[in-house]
């Protein structure tokens, strides 16, 4: 395998020969994760759908693969001297994990917004992490700096030959654990994993569609394929994937491979999470979620395919996950927010509750206000939040309190 370093417009020869010398290199290091089928989501999205579930690696990313394969790839004395990376956070663990398996002193650089649950176990590997910058480009700068300074080994998340043959051999088992698939989708932040995979997917199959997938905010990849200024930013789910600086190793690939590189909305992301979490049981981070997105997204490529697709991580705070949780029950119609003018009288309440329950709603909270706000005395106003089974019975829970002459504003 040649190396070769940020910026050189050649691409490093990797080959399916190469991912698969990093599968036997990282075999024992590195679970190797079930690909399983995923009905309820093919349902929803047109295709017949396997999920290859990588969320469950140790320290719940595929990042591992390529970690494990770049470090066992070091020399005597960098391993002595130590290594360093930059990473907003799954990559961050991976290092962290496979230095302390070989007993080797990790520097993780991670940027400010990094979620608290990433820093932490990150730091429970026995990495020292270093908090700096507002991007991940600024993060960087300042891993480059450290490793110049004190002589460490930098690991990079994508731009690395070693790295990239790592993360292709999630297309190995992928491929032969569901040998009928005839299209991948791969999540892209800098490029890594995406075009491992590309590469040995298409020599094991040369007929595979391969498709790219980023989150609207940070489609760096997309602009800079189709030959566009980079233009990325904003908040998103999928932290794990924005990128403003792409590799230009995996960029010389995916040019070379034709590969095309999706973009999705943000509320695509989150309906990912979320039927993930419903319909497969699974819990995938934004990033993790890309590839249901895509499906969901962009039917027509997708409808009536074998589509394989990894949920690449898991790490998810408990309170954001939540909160796309409720978020899609409320898109859903599941989960409704009714505002009532109400007569100040007594039994009114009892009546709009009988007229819930009769139509099956579930009120679960209240919030009655008859001091501010009501449009005068007489009045009262009134909010709820209620749970129903589905759009329709909310519907026919609105038309039974209006059958009640009340009006009903939805929130």
């Amino acid at each position: 395998m040649s190396a070769t370093t940020a910026g050189t417009l050649a691409a490093p020869a990797i080959t399916l020969a190469d991912v698969r010398a990093a599968a036997e290199r990282i075999r024992g290091a590195v679970l190797r994760t079930p690909m399983m089928p995923a009905p309820a989501i093919g349902r929803a999205a047109g295709c017949e759908v396997w999920l290859k579930l990588d969320n469950l690696q140790a320290t719940g990313a595929f990042k591992e693969r390529g970690a494990a394969n770049r470090l066992a790839l070091l020399t005597a004395r960098e391993k002595a001297t130590g290594v360093i990376a930059m990473s907003a956070g799954n990559h961050a663990q991976a290092v962290a994990r496979h230095a302390s398996l070989l007993g080797i002193r990790a520097t993780i650089v991670m940027p400010r917004f990094t979620p608290a649950t990433k820093v932490v176990r990150t730091e429970s590997w026995g990495a020292t992490v270093v908090l700096h910058g507002e991007t991940l480009a600024e993060a960087a700068a300042h891993a480059h700096a450290l490793a110049l300074r004190e002589g460490l080994t930098f690991i990079h998340p994508y731009d690395d030959p070693g790295v990239m043959a790592g993360q292709g051999t999630m297309a190995i088992e992928m491929l032969e654990d569901a040998p009928g698939l005839d299209t991948l989708i791969l999540p892209v932040g800098g490029g890594g994993l995406l075009a491992g995979c590309a590469v040995a997917a298409l020599e094991m199959n040369p007929g595979l569609r391969i498709y790219g997938v980023e989150v609207e905010g940070y489609p760096a990849m997309a602009q800079r394929l189709a030959g566009q200024p980079v233009s990325v930013g904003g908040p998103t789910i999928a932290e794990g994937i924005a990128v403003r600086d792409v590799g230009e190793a995996p960029l010389a690939l995916l040019r070379r491979l034709g590969i095309e590189v999706l973009v999705v909305p943000e509320r695509a992301v989150e309906q990912g999470i979320a039927l993930l979490a419903e319909g497969a049981k699974v819990v995938a981070e934004g990033a993790g979620a890309t590839g249901v997105a895509a499906m969901l997204a962009h039917p027509a490529r997708f409808a009536g395919r074998r589509v394989g697709t990894p949920v690449c991580g898991g790490n998810i705070d408990a309170r954001a996950l939540s909160n796309v949780l409720l978020r899609q029950l409320l898109r859903d119609g599941r989960i409704m927010r009714l505002h009532f003018d109400i007569p100040d009288r007594p039994g009114v309440l009892a009546d709009i509750s009988r007229r819930i329950s009769e139509a099956g709603g579930n009120v679960i909270e209240v919030k009655h206000q008859q001091l501010f706000g009501a449009p005068t005395v007489q009045s009262t106003e009134l909010e709820l939040m209620i749970e129903v089974r589905d759009a329709a019975q909310g519907a026919a829970l609105i038309a039974a309190l209006e059958a009640g002459d009340y009006v009903v504003r939805r929130g």
